[in-house]
């Protein structure tokens, strides 16, 4: 099978039409970033083939944000010298067309032939999904998916198992099976299938467990009851030594002595916050009476700084005033310019809008006059779309009624076949014409007749003979064919026709004005897609544009010549705004500057007039003076607070009242701890006493004793049932093998082409698939030696190359059995490195002999060496470059 053409259109990146062509029938690659459209085109052929027309669980086909799209896909390819056509539309006008060289199909049965031909299901209902994929599933590998190969085998097993041959049930169905068979029953006794005791082997070994838990519990009460003997000893010397010392009342002493100590520096502690806070008070005056003195020599100062400043605002605002003259003369002349760059723009727009308007009447009447011709055309399709149908609904045959009428066609030709085998034969050769006659028709001359049923032949003079056939079948045939006739008669009633033949030639008849009818209305949804009222509609809107456009030409002045241009006569005007904006500008920046110049006299005046009144008051001085007196007194006190502050500090210090609370805690703890210790071991002497008197009256040695007895016979027990376990399971395994050794001849051809494939990543290696024709161990030689694996325990990257040739294989045993074949790759082979990707660079390579590949990768460096040009995925349905 080779694909030959690709398009696609309304479908998720893709909203306008993408067409691919003159696919090679090798390799063809296709290169592109993430989210340039390479899983948009696979998903889009996946669709094709594998989801009914009629689904409405493809939703994810659609353009993000189109719920009114179409998703479409066509494709063409070529198969045993024929060519295919399929056309597949979902959603708003669903559809399915196949045709194959010529003959054409549609709906379901068009996709039952597709399903047939690559084979493959469709779902009962709802979205197609991968145990329906069959031979494509295993084929087509989906981004992501390539390590995974146990699943599409299995959906694709019936279709490979029917290509081998050969059917898996020939070698489970031999005589070595009864054995298996009773071997297995008797291991299902004492193990389960995945090797865990049952039956009487698992009561064995809970029995046996359950003696040792109970011996070892037994032991360990033991144990236990000779440890509360020496802890009971131990317990009664404790307690005598506690009663004699009483530690814990000494402890309580030293903690009430601690108590004492701490607090009295407590009470220092007290004072040493008093002072610290007169301190405080102290330091707070001392900083008044500074920011107070500050003040006063801070106004002085600020006096002479408020004269300087009057002086320097008067000579500012003479400045600003003699600016006036010219900046009022500015913008007069900025506001005249402007105005005439205005009057320009209006009459250069005047212009060019008459212009615009020239053009797009020009245009309104080519347009007017394509729709008058795509109108006269779409009613002319329209009028022969309403023969066409009328004539469909006259010839209109039942398909499923034409399909019963061949099939009793067929069953009585084939009835007559063996009517004619098992009839009785009458040969005859009678000279004298009229003598004999048989069943009331004359007979003469040379013939022969076929008897189905009892005849009776008349001799004229002699009398008669009765032929009787022989034979039940000859009657049940009789029967069948009655029936059949009957059949066969309704059905031509029903079809309105006077024969097969006569039905073929309406159904014939019937697809030719189908197609016709398809090609009518795709034209006529071409030209008017919304209908015929809404073309007419276009076109008499049009007409109203027109009319329109030429009132408004109407109504512009005539050109004029040597006019400024639009785009001139707008510089002029911009200029000319910039140099008013500028001009305006500097007017108000020069009010602006104009009044700061005038509030700032106003405010220096203000200023030094205030500061001046203050300086010369008459209490000023006194003021001054008080407030020098006053820091003296406060800087004297302050020295005296911190000498005190600093000497009792130091026996605070020395006295350490952290660890005077430390030291009571320490010591009421250690009392509270000695005594409740000592009220322990009085409580835990007691409990020992009343323990060994119930372990004392158990019998605990003598119980010991039976246990061991017990114990014994269970080991026995478990070891013999174990014993008979591990030989049927080990009997079971010899003969499972020998099985599989017959099953593999069944699998020498594909094991055939995975080994041509391996060679090509590993030499002399080897990789064995299980019945169920599934990868299994993979066998190469290592650097100590020969390595065995499972494929479920190679890396990622291992398994991802497995699974690939795996593929490949399977399609060169499709292709000897005459199957199509066509290989799709996404993004496969990502986790190789670069030793083993070229090695698979060989196997495609050798796989593209027999088979097309498509393969789609987001890596197009990874494959330059591949022998083959890549096609970037980002460029399709981007306009062509003009030619040079």
């Amino acid at each position: 099978m080779r694909l030959l053409r690709l398009k696609v259109e309304q479908l998720r990146r893709f909203r306008q039409p993408v067409e691919i062509r003159d696919l090679d029938a090798g390799i063809n690659l296709f290169t592109g970033p993430n989210e340039s459209g390479k899983s948009t085109l696979v998903r889009a052929i996946r669709a094709a083939f594998f989801e009914r027309y009629k689904s409405s669980s493809v939703e994810d086909l659609q353009p993000w944000g189109d719920s009114a799209a179409a998703p479409t896909v066509e494709l063409e390819f070529a198969w045993q010298g024929k060519r295919w056509k399929l056309v597949k539309s979902f959603l708003k006008r669903k559809r399915c067309d196949v045709s194959v060289d010529g003959v054409a199909f549609s709906g379901e049965e068009a996709e039952d032939k597709l399903a047939d031909l690559l084979g493959f299901e469709f779902p009962g209902r709802g979205a197609s999904r991968p145990e329906h994929w069959g031979i494509p599933g295993l084929l087509w590998i989906e981004q992501g998916a390539g390590q995974d190969i146990h699943k599409p085998v299995e959906h694709a097993g019936s279709h490979l198992k029917s290509v081998l041959g050969s059917s898996l049930g020939e070698v489970t169905s031999s005589a070595g099976d009864a054995l298996i068979a009773r071997i297995t029953k008797e291991r299902v006794r004492l193990l389960t299938a995945t090797g865990r005791p049952t039956g009487d082997f698992a009561t064995a070994l809970d029995a046996h467990e359950r003696l040792e838990r109970e011996h070892a519990d037994l032991q360990g009460r033991i144990r236990q009851y000779r440890q509360q003997v020496d802890r009971l000893g131990q317990l009664r010397e404790e307690q005598a030594r506690d009663e004699g010392e009483r530690i814990w009342e000494a402890y309580r002493q030293q903690a009430r002595a601690a108590e004492v100590r701490l607090a009295e520096v407590l009470g220092w502690q007290r004072e040493q916050e008093r002072d610290q806070q007169a301190l405080q008070v102290c330091q707070a005056s001392v900083r008044t009476s500074l920011d107070l003195l500050g003040r006063f020599e801070a106004q002085r100062k600020d006096l002479l700084e408020r004269a300087a400043d009057r002086d320097a605002a008067a000579q500012a605002l003479a400045a600003q005033e003699a600016r006036r003259p010219a900046v009022e003369r500015a913008l007069a002349d900025a506001r005249a310019a402007f105005e005439a760059a205005r009057v320009a723009v209006r009459l250069a727009r005047e212009q060019q809008q008459r212009k615009d308007l020239v053009r797009e009447l020009e245009q309104a009447d080519a347009e007017l006059a394509g729709l008058d011709q795509a109108l006269a055309r779409a009613r002319e399709l329209h009028e022969a779309l309403l023969r066409q149908r009328g004539l469909r609904q006259s010839l209109h045959i039942d398909a499923k009624a034409l399909a019963r009428l061949r099939k009793a066609e067929d069953e009585l030709a084939r009835l007559a076949i063996r009517q004619e085998a098992v009839a009785t034969r009458l040969q005859f050769d009678l000279r004298e014409p009229g003598a004999v006659t048989l069943a009331g028709e004359p007979l003469h001359g040379q013939g022969e007749r076929l008897l189905l049923e009892p005849a009776e032949i008349v001799l004229g003079q002699l009398g008669s003979l009765r032929i009787l056939p022989g034979g039940d079948d000859i009657a049940d045939l009789v029967r069948k064919r009655q029936g059949l006739d009957d059949d066969r008669a309704s059905l031509l009633s029903v079809l309105g026709v006077a024969s097969l033949a006569a039905a073929d030639t309406r159904h014939e008849q019937c697809r030719e004005l189908d197609g016709t009818i398809r090609r009518d209305e795709s034209v006529l949804e071409s030209l008017a897609p919304e209908g015929l009222e809404a073309l007419a509609g276009r076109r008499q809107l049009k007409q109203a544009r027109r009319e329109e456009l030429a009132r408004l030409i109407a109504a512009l002045p005539e050109p004029q010549q040597g006019g400024l241009s639009v785009s001139r006569a707008e510089a002029q005007l911009d200029g000319a705004g910039e140099s008013l904006k500028a001009a305006e500008a500097a007017e108000a920046g020069f009010r602006s500057a104009l009044l700061l110049a005038t509030q700032a006299l106003e405010s220096a005046r203000t200023e030094w007039s205030r500061l001046d009144g203050e300086l010369q008051g008459a209490d000023r001085r006194q003021h001054e003076k008080l407030a020098a007196e006053q820091l003296l007194e406060l800087r004297a006190n302050e020295n005296r607070l911190e000498q005190a502050l600093r000497e009792r500090q130091k026996q605070i210090d020395l006295a350490n009242p952290g660890v005077l609370r430390q030291d009571v805690e320490r010591f009421t703890r250690s009392a509270d701890a000695a005594e409740k210790a000592a009220e322990q071991r009085r409580l835990e002497l007691e409990r020992l006493k009343a323990s060994l008197e119930a372990l004392g009256a158990e019998g605990l040695e003598e119980r010991s004793a039976e246990l061991d007895v017990e114990l014994a016979r269970a080991v026995r027990r478990k070891d013999e049932l174990g014993r008979r376990a591990g030989a049927l399971d080990l009997l079971l395994v010899r003969l499972t093998d020998h099985r599989l050794q017959l099953t593999r001849q069944l699998q020498a051809p594909l094991q055939r082409h995975l080994n041509r494939y391996l060679q090509l990543l590993f030499p002399e290696a080897s990789l064995s698939v299980d019945e169920a024709l599934v990868p299994e161990i993979l066998v190469r030689q290592g650097l100590d030696g020969e390595e065995r694996g499972r494929f479920a325990e190679l890396s990622f990257g291992a398994r991802e190359q497995m699974g690939l040739i795996s593929r490949l294989a399977y399609a060169d045993l499709l292709r000897e059995a005459g199957r199509p074949t066509l290989i799709i790759l996404d993004d496969a082979l990502v986790h190789s490195d670069d030793e083993r990707l070229g090695n698979m660079k060989r196997v495609l390579f050798d796989a593209a002999q027999r088979h097309q590949i498509l393969l789609f990768s987001c890596h197009p460096d990874s494959w330059r060496d591949l022998g083959v040009a890549p096609r970037d995925v980002a460029g399709l349905g981007m306009p062509a470059a003009p030619s040079p």
